[in-house]
C-alpha cells in the first residue's frame, strides 16, 4: 500500500512538473516578439516553406449555397439579381440567370438568395470520405472555399449568423474538414473571396430582397444604385478596363480582416489563398492580414504561405498565383495556379464539361517543370457528395502519382524546363486557349543529381530522343550511369550521339505521362 501512495505521488509530481513546464511554454510563445511587422519590407522577409516548394498538387473545392441552383457557375448568387434595371444588364436586358431564377423559383422579392440556404443541407458530406479521396489523389494540401462572394462563411463564426454552423447544414464544414485532412498527413489550406462581396448584390434595389436590412449581414452594407458594379482590379485599370471601381469601407474592410482572423485562430491554416479584387480592401488591411498571419505561425514555429492574383501583395510578400493559367517558361520564383476541373464551371453544375484526366496531368506536370504547384478545384454537389466522374479523374491522377510521384514530389526545376512544340498562350483566364500536348513535349524535373524527363504522351516508334541532352550539350554534361522508366521494371538500353539522348522503348507503361529516370555516374 504504501508503494502505490508512492507511485502515486511520484506520478502527481510528474503531472505538475509537465503541467508548470507547459504553462512556461505557452507564455513564452504568447510573450515572444513580432517577428513582422505591418509594412512590404518586413513582410517580404517570409520565405516559402520547404513543404509548399516539395508539395506541388493540392485540392480545394468551391461549395456553397450556389451549388444548389446547380446552374452555369458559382457567380449565380451575383447574376441571379441583374434584371433589366441593374446597371450590369448588358443592352438593358436581363441576364439569362435572372430568367430562370424567376421562372424556376419566382421573383427576387419572394425567393432570393437566402432562401437557397435551408437548400444546402449537405446531408450526404462525409469529411473522411472526402479526405481520404484527396489522400488517394495525391493531394499534398487541401480544404474547402472558406468563404466564396455569396458573404455566406463555411465555418463556425462568432462574427455572423449567415454560416454553415448554424444556418444550411448547421455543421463546421471547415472544422471537420480541417481534422480529417490533417489525420492523413495533408496540410490544411483556405480559400477565401469575400471581398468581391462588396457590391455582389443590388442592395439598392427595393425590388428584391436583398435590399432588406434584416439580411444585410449576407447580403453586405446598402450601397447606391450603380455601386453594384464589379469593382476593378488594378489589373483592370492598366489594361483599360473601364468599370466602376468602389473601395470597401471602414465597417467592411474591419469585418474582412476579423473574419480572417477567425479562421486563423481557429482553424490555423497552412496556407490562406485570396481570389484577385483584393484590391477593394485598403493596403493597411492586406498588410495587417499578413502581419497578423506570419506573426501567428511564427509563435508556433508553423510554416505558412500566403497567395495574391496580380498586385493585390507586394512582390515577394506571399506567394503570387495564377487563375486558370500557367506560365510560358519556367520562373526563378515559386509560384501556384488554380483550376477548376470543369471547363465551365467552379461549382457543380447540371451540364458539366469535365476535363481529361490526361489533360489534367500534362498540365500538372507543365506547371512543376517551371517552379509551379497546382490548385485543382472540385466540384461537390450541394448534398455533398462528390460526381463519379471528378472521383474517377482524382483517382486516375493519384493512380498515376503512385508510379511517377517521385518526378514530382520535392523536386527542383532543371536548366530548361523542356523541349517541345507546345506553345504556351499567359495570360489571367487563359488555360482554354492551350491545346493538349504531344509525345514531342518533354518536360524536365530534378531531385539531386538525378534528372527526370517527362513525355507528355507514347512516342511513337522504337525509341525516345531527348534532344536537349544531346552529345556535347552544357544541361548535363554527366555520364549517364542509367535509364529507367517508372513503372517497368529494370533498366533502358541508351545512347548519346549529337542528335540527342537516344532511349530503347519498351512496351508502353500507363495511359497518361511517362517518366524516364535518368541517374548519372557518381
Amino acid at each position: 500500500m504504501k508503494f502505490i501512495k508512492l507511485l502515486l505521488l511520484a506520478t502527481f509530481v510528474l503531472i505538475a512538473v509537465y503541467a508548470c513546464k507547459e504553462e512556461k511554454r505557452k507564455a513564452l510563445i504568447l510573450n515572444k516578439a513580432p517577428k513582422y511587422s505591418a509594412d512590404w519590407e518586413s513582410l517580404k522577409k517570409h520565405e516559402t516553406p520547404e513543404w509548399f516548394l516539395d508539395a506541388k498538387f493540392g485540392i480545394y473545392c468551391h461549395w456553397g449555397p450556389y451549388s444548389v441552383p446547380a446552374y452555369e457557375n458559382e457567380w449565380y448568387s451575383h447574376w441571379m439579381y441583374v434584371n433589366a434595371d441593374n446597371p450590369e444588364a448588358k443592352e438593358g436586358k436581363a441576364s439569362d440567370f435572372y430568367k430562370y431564377h424567376v421562372e424556376t423559383y419566382g421573383p427576387l422579392n419572394e425567393f432570393g438568395y437566402k432562401d437557397f440556404i435551408p437548400l444546402f443541407k449537405a446531408e450526404k458530406f462525409d469529411a473522411a470520405e472526402w479526405a481520404d479521396l484527396f489522400k488517394k489523389a495525391g493531394a499534398k494540401f487541401a480544404g474547402p472555399v472558406s468563404e466564396h462572394a455569396d458573404g455566406f462563411a463555411m465555418w463556425d463564426s462568432d462574427l455572423t449568423e449567415w454560416d454553415a454552423k448554424d444556418k444550411g447544414p448547421k455543421r463546421d464544414i471547415m472544422g471537420e474538414l480541417s481534422k480529417e485532412i490533417r489525420k492523413r498527413d495533408m496540410k490544411f489550406i483556405a480559400t477565401y473571396h469575400r471581398h468581391w462581396l462588396f457590391g455582389w448584390y443590388p442592395t439598392w434595389d427595393e425590388s428584391t430582397d436583398a435590399s432588406n436590412p434584416e439580411y444585410a449581414g449576407l447580403y453586405g452594407p446598402r450601397l447606391k444604385k450603380g455601386d453594384n458594379k464589379m469593382p476593378r482590379s488594378k489589373h483592370e485599370i492598366d489594361n483599360g478596363i473601364d468599370r466602376y471601381y468602389p473601395v470597401a469601407d471602414q465597417e467592411f474592410n474591419d469585418d474582412w480582416l476579423n473574419r480572417l482572423k477567425e479562421i486563423i485562430d481557429k482553424y490555423d491554416p497552412d496556407l490562406v489563398w485570396f481570389d484577385n479584387k483584393m484590391d477593394v480592401i485598403s493596403e493597411a488591411h492586406r498588410k495587417a492580414f499578413l502581419e497578423y498571419y506570419y506573426n501567428h505561425a511564427d509563435k508556433t514555429n508553423k510554416e505558412v504561405v500566403a497567395t495574391y492574383k496580380f498586385y493585390d501583395f507586394a512582390e515577394g510578400s506571399a506567394v503570387y498565383d495564377l487563375e486558370r493559367a500557367r506560365m510560358r517558361d519556367k520562373k526563378d520564383f515559386p509560384w501556384l495556379t488554380d483550376d477548376s476541373i470543369d471547363w465551365k464551371a467552379w461549382c457543380h453544375i447540371d451540364d458539366p464539361n469535365y476535363k481529361t484526366t490526361n489533360r489534367l496531368i500534362d498540365f500538372l506536370v507543365d506547371v512543376v517543370s517551371k517552379n509551379g504547384a497546382v490548385l485543382l478545384n472540385i466540384t461537390p454537389r450541394a448534398d455533398g457528395l462528390i460526381p463519379e466522374p471528378v472521383k474517377k479523374r482524382l483517382l486516375e491522377m493519384g493512380e498515376w502519382l503512385n508510379i511517377n510521384g517521385e518526378a514530382i514530389y520535392g523536386t527542383r526545376t532543371f536548366e530548361i524546363y523542356g523541349e517541345g512544340d507546345a506553345e504556351v498562350v499567359e495570360g489571367h483566364l487563359s488555360e482554354i486557349n492551350n491545346a493538349d500536348n504531344t509525345a514531342k513535349d518533354i518536360r524536365f524535373t530534378t531531385k539531386g543529381d538525378v534528372l527526370y524527363a517527362i513525355v507528355l504522351d507514347w512516342p511513337q516508334g522504337e525509341e525516345l530522343i531527348i534532344r536537349s541532352l544531346k552529345e556535347g550539350n552544357t544541361l548535363y554534361s554527366r555520364d549517364i550511369e542509367s535509364v529507367q522508366l517508372l513503372g517497368h521494371k529494370g533498366h533502358l538500353e541508351f545512347d548519346v550521339d549529337e542528335a540527342g539522348l537516344k532511349i530503347k522503348l519498351p512496351n508502353k507503361v500507363g495511359e497518361h505521362a511517362f517518366s524516364f529516370k535518368i541517374t548519372p555516374n557518381e
